[in-house]
């Protein structure tokens, strides 16, 4: 037995809240700390989930030790478990509204100090146009922008600072150049001139970020959804066997390994367990992903949140609680979603540098003209120091991400890709590997007859045609629940197939159907069913085991004890498929299927649709491991998926997509969304991608580009040769224009056509 002093030493892993973060800056400072933290084995910090993965030694550091880790970087921890769940539920919703509030105000009184500016309109009012500038602007630049003046002040007394800080320099050197101008205009009166306002500078840069804060947030509080759904899935009540079959109803956390439970027809198992007594057929879709219920017999094992279909079951708990495959599944999602992702944003990135660089510039400017300028030195450092700060606002460098993304998401809506956030956007273009799973993504997720085989070795007289075999298995399939059963009918009616009485139906739980029809005993089933029943196949064997090797169930149809016929039924590829794969291969991607299904029917499938690499035969938990493998081989891999069984694989992924026809559990877990269920939507987004980021890198360059040519010429550099002084109004013209090719260069998004999926 391991004593205390020794189980202290193991490693322990936990989820932490970190409250405040709205930058890759703030990410990696975070990060920083806690992985320098003596007894912290790993921290990994996730900016979309607000939380950090964190391995340590209990017996070096504690959860308290954790938090003073954060808190040395100015940000704060918050609570994460259970219990708090609801708590931080309901304080992100508090803080969207209140968010949302303030945007409405800021646009708003941004709309009516846009008009003050520019027009005569307010001429009227008393105490003049600039004052009421003034008054408009205040509640926009201390209250709508307070958030920026705290988080930035929390960075300043850690000694750091990022995008918040560019804010907070940009838009207070604006408002209080402005506010000085305003009250005391005399103090930076040259000759012939009258000092120009910036107050719309700083009030359009606080609503446009703040509209960007607000988009953030919307998909944070998205980013919980695919936990709360995939809990949703786990049944509240079980039905308990006691005694003498007796049953009691109880919630489902008090069901014990070894307890016997009830499942009757039409409910969801409770708990992961194996069938003591009953037969049916378990719904394993929501799970799987595969479109075909199971069929279940004593022995068999089944799973939680899987839904039993047709006869009542006995299943022996094995599994209860967190260890189901169900709460697996959620912690993988919670895992993957709780990672970091592989990307640095560039602007924040040097906004660590470049902040401090340019407040040192204007300092030193400043400092420079007050000594050695030309009388008034006072007013010319002032006028230089303020042009210096204008200049190197961050409104281009802040505009040139999100206006390529907000631009490239709409374009994406309008080919029905549906692209979760900027940072999925620009983490696609990465992409070396597409991974694709099988039902319902490449194929249509419905089973529908390839193929029918009438039998040629019985005697001439009682031989069938091919029409008159399908229509015999349709007619007893008739009263049929089963899956394959159903597609048999709905081919013979497309057919135009009149289907006559049956005079007894039976169902044959795990086999087939029995029916008696124009005074016929008809058989519709497996080689399990035949074996049953003492009868051959007549020559159709090896039929048969073409279309399995094909990935196709093969139905036998018996009319009176003699093998006429099968019928195929299998879950066919959907149309353009192959030609989506092609297109992917041709951008250079490779392309992967991921499965469940047996190797047969997996590379049956494959082969159609030209994929060369399969992965089959993977159990629903292991395919998040799978992605994992792949990434770890150096791939930047994309998972396309559907079923909740993808959903970790999706949140796993460097990106993972969801077809708009799938489980809403995958839809939420993804990255992506291709609203049409068509998969020229992948490629479609990839190039999307590939572009976008191509726009951010120009934009980028063009800030910087504005910001280093213009800062120096704005500290006078140009004034002992030429005599050229920048006044703060062509550095506000110059700032503008370098936000005005920004945002042109990011328009052009919407005029590209994206390859072969044009709507």
């Amino acid at each position: 037995m391991a004593s205390v002093a020794e189980s202290t030493q193991n490693p322990t892993s936990t989820r932490i809240g970190i409250r405040g973060m709205h930058c890759a800056a703030c990410v990696a400072k975070v990060e920083r700390a806690l992985s320098q933290t003596p007894g912290v084995l790993r921290a990994s910090v996730n900016l979309a989930s607000e939380e950090a993965q964190v391995e340590y030694l209990p017996a070096q550091v504690s959860l308290p030790g954790l938090g003073a880790a954060v808190a040395s970087t100015g940000f704060e921890m918050v609570e994460r478990g259970e219990a708090a769940q609801e708590e931080v539920e309901r304080q992100h919703r508090d803080d969207y509204l209140l968010l949302k509030k303030k945007l409405i105000v800021s646009a708003l009184l941004t709309v009516a100090i846009l008009i003050g500016s520019m027009t005569p309109l307010l001429s009227f009012l008393p105490f003049g146009v600039p004052v009421w500038l003034f008054v408009l602007t205040t509640p926009v630049q201390f209250w709508v922008g307070g958030q920026f003046y705290r988080s930035a002040w929390a960075r300043a007394r850690h000694g750091s600072s990022d995008m918040n800080t560019l804010i907070v320099v940009g838009t207070s050197a604006a408002y209080l150049y402005s506010t000085v101008a305003v009250f005391a205009p005399g103090f930076f009166v040259t000759v012939g001139q009258q000092p120009q306002m910036y107050f719309d500078t700083a009030a359009v840069i606080i609503t446009l970020i703040l509209l960007g804060r607000l988009l953030e947030a919307r998909a944070k509080r998205r980013t919980t959804e695919a936990i709360r759904r995939l809990a949703q899935l786990q049944p509240k009540t079980a039905t308990l066997l006691r005694g003498e079959g007796e049953q009691e109803a109880v919630p489902v956390e008090q069901v014990q390994v070894g307890d016997r439970v009830l499942v009757r027809p039409g409910e969801s198992i409770p708990v992961d367990g194996i069938v003591r007594a009953g037969s049916s057929a378990v719904d394993e879709s929501m799970l799987t992903g595969e479109s075909l219920p199971v069929e279940k017999q004593p022995g068999d094992r089944v799973t939680g949140a899987t839904l039993n279909t047709a006869g009542a079951l006995t299943v022996l708990a094995t599994k209860v609680g967190k260890e189901t495959a169900l709460a697996r599944i959620i912690d993988l999602v919670r895992q993957a979603q709780g990672s970091k992702a592989p990307i640095q944003r560039l602007a924040d990135t040097i906004a660590a540098y470049f902040v401090p660089a340019v407040i040192a510039t204007a300092v030193v400017t400043f400092c420079l003209w007050l000594m050695f300028g030309p009388d008034p030195s006072l007013t010319f450092a002032l006028m230089t120091f303020v042009a210096v700060l204008i200049i190197a606002c961050p409104c281009s460098l802040g505009l040139a991400t999100p206006t390529a993304i907000m631009v490239g998401t709409g374009r994406g809506a309008e080919y029905g890709v549906l692209i979760k956030g900027g940072e999925i956007l620009e983490r696609a273009h990465t992409l070396t590997t597409v991974v694709f799973d099988k039902t319902g993504t490449l194929t249509t997720g419905k089973p529908a007859v390839t193929e029918v085989v009438p039998s040629e070795t019985l005697p001439e007289r009682v031989r069938l045609s091919r029409a008159e075999v399908l229509r015999m298995a349709a007619c007893a399939e008739w009263h049929s629940e089963h899956p394959l059963g159903q597609a048999v009918v709905q081919h013979a009616q497309t057919q135009g197939m009149t289907l006559g009485p049956v005079e007894s139906f039976v169902a044959l739980a795990g086999h087939g159907v029995e029916a008696r029809l124009e005074g016929k005993l008809v058989l519709v089933g497996s080689r399990r069913l035949l074996a049953q029943r003492g009868m051959q196949s007549d020559g159709l064997l090896e039929h048969g085991e073409r279309l399995s090797r094909e990935g196709k169930t093969p139905l036998y149809v018996v009319v009176n004890r003699r093998v006429v016929g099968l019928v195929a039924v299998a879950d066919t590829l959907k149309p353009q498929a192959a030609e989506d794969v092609r297109r992917l291969q041709r951008m250079g991607l490779e392309a992967v299927m991921l499965t469940g299904d047996n190797r047969h029917t997996a590379h049956a499938i494959a082969r159609q649709a030209g994929i060369a690499r399969v992965l089959a035969e993977v159990l629903p938990e292991e395919k998040a491991a799978e992605i994992a493998r792949l990434q770890d081989n150096g791939a930047a891999v994309a998972m396309v998926g559907d079923g909740i069984n993808d959903a970790p694989a999706l949140a796993q992924a460097t990106v993972g997509i969801a077809v708009g026809t799938g489980t809403d559990i995958a839809l939420e877990a993804a990255d992506i969304t291709l609203l049409r269920g068509e998969l020229s939507g992948v490629a479609t987004a990839i190039e999307l991608s590939r572009r976008t980021v191509q726009i951010i890198r120009q934009n980028l360059f063009w800030a910087f580009a504005y910001n280093t040519a213009g800062i120096p010429i704005a500290a006078g550099l140009l004034y002992p040769f030429f005599g050229v002084l920048l006044d703060p109004m062509v550095a506000a013209s110059a700032m503008a224009l370098s936000s005005v090719s920004v945002l042109t260069n990011s328009l052009r998004l919407r005029t590209m056509r994206l390859g072969e999926s044009a709507p």
